[in-house]
């Protein structure tokens, strides 16, 4: 019994070492989504600049497509959209998730619809602008559900409407050409090929 008190001193220190190691070493970034390979949440949220068209996942089915999870008061997000820009020229459809700032009606905080799409038509005007269109999230409820923690954060979705990955982080040419093209273009292929075999 004294020999086994005599190493758990040694034990917890090599077990707090490895655990200190491992997060030394890894990419602070990095963070699985729980919705990996599973459908897109339900949801029925509003267009940013045409708030009578509404959206819901079975609209967005048909095609892969990235969805960016984005915002004006965003520094990264602003640095990403001429690189996204880019992307869209080359046809890779990108559906914008607006992540509004909460607001403080005790602080003099108000939402302000108009406002908001001035402050996003000026941005996208000089930074450049990728988005098909925006799905307006203000109460953040499909953020949520997404498990979104910040922005900007990209999701990479099948023609089904599954996950297929998630990026925590800026999307650059880096990450584009590592992570997310292989997987695009496999999706893309599977798409064509099976509307090619429908009758």
């Amino acid at each position: 019994m004294r020999k086994w008190l005599f190493f758990a001193p040694l034990a917890i220190f090599l077990a707090v070492s490895v655990f200190l190691y491992t997060g030394l070493f890894s990419d602070p970034w990095s963070r699985d989504s729980a919705l990996l390979n599973r459908p897109m949440p339900e949801f029925d949220l509003p267009d940013l600049m045409q708030p009578q068209q509404r959206w819901n996942r079975e609209l967005l089915t048909g095609e892969p497509f990235l969805l960016s999870v984005w915002g004006v008061w965003c520094p990264t997000c602003k640095a990403q959209l001429r690189f996204m820009t880019e992307l869209r020229e080359q046809g890779i459809p990108i559906i914008g998730l607006y992540y509004p700032l909460p607001v403080d009606p005790a602080f003099g905080d108000h939402f302000s619809l108009g406002q908001l799409q001035r402050d996003v038509q000026r941005e996208l005007a000089y930074f450049g602008d990728p988005y098909q269109f925006n799905i307006l999230d203000e109460n953040r409820r499909l953020s949520f559900d997404l498990g979104v923690s910040g922005s900007p954060e990209t999701f990479l979705v099948d023609a089904d409407g599954t996950i297929r990955m998630h990026h925590v982080g800026d999307l650059n040419p880096r990450v584009w050409r590592n992570l997310f093209a292989p997987a695009f273009e496999e999706l893309q292929q599977a798409s064509l090929a099976y509307q090619g075999a429908k009758p």
